[in-house]
Order: C-alpha cells, then structure tokens, then sequence
C-alpha cells in the first residue's frame, strides 16, 4: 500500500523558531539513535516514522553513527524517505551529525575538515539526499581548532551539503567562541543540541544564557533520562527496553538505580494529578524553557511517540507545581 500522509498532520503540533532564524521546528522531534538500525525490524521503524510524520512531527534527527550498526540508521530512514515520504521532501527537516568514531585511522572521529565532510558524503549517500537540513558538529574536538571545525560547517552550508548547521553538548565558552566563528564566516549557528532533563540539568549553568545572547535555538535531547522519567521502571527494567537490551551501552550514567527510581514515583504522582504519564510532564517541563526549540525524543513503538505528542496538550506548569518537582529532585 502506497502510504499517504494524514490531512490534519498541521492542525495539533505546535512549531517552535529556532532561535532568530526563520526556521521553526515541531516541539516534538523524533530521534532516530536506538530501534532504527540494522538489527531492528524495519517495519517497525516504517510505522514510527509514518505515525510521527501523521502527528506533524516534520523533524527527523539522525547521525553518522547511529544504529547499531554504525550508520544504519541512515540507511533504514534512506530506505522509508525513498519508498514513502519522497513526496513529501520538503515538508521535512532531516538533520545529521558527525564527530563520533566512525572509520579507523586517524581521520574516522572527532572534528577536522576532513572528517566533518567526508562523514557527511558517506551519511548523504547512505540516505539518498542531496542535502541535510541541519548538520551538526556532534562534540567540541580539543585537539582541532575551533577555526577549522567551523570552517568546515561553513564550507558544508555553501557547498550544498547543507541548509544549516548546529553544535551539541558544546560547553558555555566553546558555544559563545563557536557562534562568533560562524557569525563571521556569514553561515550563523541554527541550533545547539545538549542533553537536558530532569536528572540532568548543567545547560541552566550558563548555556541557555548564551543561547538566549547568540540568538540560537535549543534542542534538547534525552528528555526522559533514557526511559527513566517515565512509568516503565517502576516495577523492573523490561526485557525489550533500552536500559535493558543497551544496558552496556547507556551514556551519562543513566543507571536505573532505587534512588531515583524513588523519586520518579513521586514525580509520577504529581503527573497524574495533572492529568499527564510520567513521560508527558517530563517533556513538557523540558519545553517549559523559554529557549527550547524543540524536545528530542527517541522511541520503540508508535504509542509512545502518540504519548510525547500528547504531552503538548498541558504545557504550563503552576509555581507550586515547580516547586514541588524542585523539592522532589533536590
């Protein structure tokens, strides 16, 4: 069946400028890091994609080492952007990133010229494009000159590759000297993509304050701590969830511990007096930043993406609905 998008995709999803550039992105974007890889069904990953694609959800984020394996990812959305959404092209926003190990040798990872292009022609490849959206600089590389990485993104945006460029988890002083670079090379930086969430909070320390002074829009990735700011941990850690079939692979400490397990079930109380799941006021306090373009999801089944969509039903939050989360996480 040849699939067709709905005709009300536009008529609940909220749009978001990022930043002071005239491009607006869905409050809710659906990441492609885990269950679109090559050991994953792709049917599955058919019926996210459509389902996201139907709810409004314009936004699809991946990068050059996502799967697993490494850069299959790309592949699985190539495969369904060709079969399905090439009509809709223009409707979308596909981003990419490159900063990660991806190749051996000393030209596989980090930041330099050579490796942000050729990393991005193998990820256009393996998609089928022309062009990405957004391509980001997925970390600050130490050892390149902040010069030459942005100059890269620069070269990327006038060559073609790209319509705009972003950074993630850049730290406060690397952001403010990178927005500076870019500014001045004539291609300004779109969007910064950090971790944020409840349990994980260090762009308050700075960060949105420069976002805020550059005029950069903000996405922030991992709002539900990997699936614990939600329900699913409360009782045990299922079998076919993340923090059990990648619980060797979890980044930033993202153990499931009874401490925070504990606090979770508090937080869930308050949620469901305001007539939210765990995972929906865990979104909507992300989005709750003035500065937040976007709330980064990733997803293994269709009802959770319905489930984030639907957080954007009750986005306000009362100040004694914030302190007591501020307790709760103190």
């Amino acid at each position: 069946m040849i699939y067709q998008a709905a005709d009300n995709r536009y008529n609940k999803m909220i749009y978001r400028r990022s930043g002071r550039s005239g491009l607006k992105l869905p409050a809710i974007t659906l990441g492609l890091w885990y269950n679109f890889g090559g050991v994953d069904t792709l049917e599955n990953g058919r019926s996210m994609i459509h389902r996201a694609f139907d709810l409004g959800i314009t936004h699809f984020d991946l990068a050059n080492n996502y799967g697993p394996p490494p850069g299959s990812a790309e592949e699985t959305f190539g495969k369904i952007l060709a079969q399905d959404l090439a009509p809709y092209r223009d409707e979308l926003v596909i981003s990419s990133k490159a900063g990660y190990y991806m190749w051996p040798g000393p030209y596989g990872e980090w930041g330099s010229r050579k490796y942000l292009v050729a990393s991005l022609d193998q990820s256009l490849k393996r998609m089928g494009l022309d062009y990405v959206d957004i391509f980001y600089s997925h970390r600050f590389d130490p050892d390149t000159p902040l010069e030459e990485t942005m100059g890269a993104l620069d070269y990327i945006v006038r060559s073609g590759r790209a319509q705009y460029v972003g950074i993630s988890t850049y730290d406060p002083e690397q952001t403010r000297q990178a927005a500076a670079l870019l500014r001045d090379l004539g291609t300004p930086c779109l969007i910064h993509q950090p971790r944020y969430n409840m349990f994980d909070r260090w762009i308050e320390d700075g960060l949105l304050d420069v976002l805020a002074d550059e005029g950069i829009g903000c996405i922030g990735f991992s709002p539900l701590a990997q699936g614990i700011l939600t329900d699913k941990y409360l009782n045990d850690i299922p079998d076919d969830s993340r923090a059990g079939k990648y619980k060797d692979e979890l980044h930033w400490g993202d153990s499931v511990s009874r401490e925070r397990i504990s606090r979770v079930a508090k937080l869930n109380k308050l949620a469901k007096k305001r007539g939210q799941s765990m995972a929906q006021m865990a979104i909507a306090w992300v989005l709750r930043q003035p500065g937040m373009t976007s709330a980064l999801i990733g997803a293994s089944k269709v009802r959770q993406i319905e489930e984030a969509v639907a957080a954007l039903d009750n986005l306000e939050f009362t100040a004694e609905e914030l302190a007591e989360i501020e307790a709760i996480l103190a």
